[in-house]
């Protein structure tokens, strides 16, 4: 039902574009013929606002997968490089959380492991928020960061790598089966972000998923129980995720890019040294704005991924 009424409001929307580009038109030419410039004006103005709802509409029209509605959660691990990538991973997850609070969507970090002087050893992050997951899961991949590190005394550039996981998370409409015979469950004591209030238990849970390796963790609730819940439907959503990318056949190795943090599986690199650029490695967008987008400004890489993967997420 939630796809039908999205693939009737896509519609809607569409037909509403089509008359007012109609309109549009006709004004303009009448416009033309009086030599009315006033009347020119307006129309053009009127034009542009309907390329706008058009592009809008194309966003839309891009999240109509099973799962592009849903919340997400993001996995964020550091390359090779110690101190340095682990900052980077930091960064890289801040980058994500001012994206989501700029579109009015809230996050949750459920699991952060501090790194060695700075940084993140790995975190997830959950999004909630309308299409969260449409938006976010082109974003799965390797970030390279090149810039002067902050770390080196002798201020060389140094290149840092940081991948990133995303996963929709899945409603009790969808089963999946998992033999808990086939899972090893851990617990630990909590530590690093969102877990200072919890050392002195062991209230982090870690659930192994050893047929296909699949590791998720919490630690965000004082409650063992609650943390050993959350990290149950965080397994389900991964293997529910695995399963969507089974089917994209066309699409770049998901997999790839987690087992191998560095060259060659990039998608995005972030330059802050000796120039300023980041450019996706995928469709070729790029800005000199490299402030704006660690501060969040994320939309037109995602909107031109999405674009790029016309055709895949439709496929049966």
């Amino acid at each position: 039902m939630q796809e039908r009424s999205k693939l009737e409001s896509s519609f809607a929307a569409i037909r509403k574009i089509e008359t007012e580009l109609a309109d549009n038109v006709e004004l303009a030419e009448l416009a033309e013929m009086d030599d009315d410039a006033e009347l020119v004006d307006a129309a053009a103005d009127a034009l542009t606002k309907t390329k706008s709802a058009a592009a809008a509409a194309e966003l839309i029209a891009l999240m109509s997968g099973e799962a592009d509605a849903n919340n997400c959660f993001v996995e964020i691990h550091p390359g090779a490089g110690g101190t340095e990538a682990q900052d980077w991973a930091e960064m890289v997850l801040r980058m994500y959380m001012r994206w989501a609070n700029s579109r009015g969507m809230k996050t949750e970090l459920l699991e952060a492991q501090d790194g060695d002087g700075a940084g993140i050893k790995s975190a997830t992050l959950r999004i909630k928020g309308e299409n969260a997951f449409g938006w976010m899961k082109t974003e799965s991949g390797v970030h390279r960061l090149v810039r002067i590190s902050p770390y080196d005394s002798s201020a060389r550039r140094h290149t840092s790598f940081a991948s990133v996981w995303v996963f929709p998370e899945i409603d009790d409409t969808i089963e999946i089966d998992i033999d808990e015979s086939d899972c090893r469950v851990d617990t630990y004591r909590a530590s690093g972000a969102g877990g200072q209030h919890i050392n002195k238990t062991d209230s982090a849970v870690r659930i192994t998923h050893e047929p296909s390796g699949i590791v998720v963790q919490c630690q965000s609730d004082r409650s063992q129980h609650k943390n050993r819940s959350q990290a149950w439907d965080m397994l389900r959503a991964r293997l529910y995720e695995e399963e969507l990318r089974k089917r994209e056949e066309e699409a770049q190795s998901l997999a790839d890019s987690k087992t191998d943090i560095g060259w060659g599986h990039q998608i995005r690199s972030y330059v802050l040294q000796p120039y300023q650029m980041v450019k996706d490695l995928r469709t070729g967008v790029e800005t000199s704005d490299t402030s704006g987008v660690l501060d969040g400004k994320l939309d037109d890489f995602m909107a031109a991924a999405l674009s790029a993967r016309v055709g895949v997420d439709s496929e049966p």
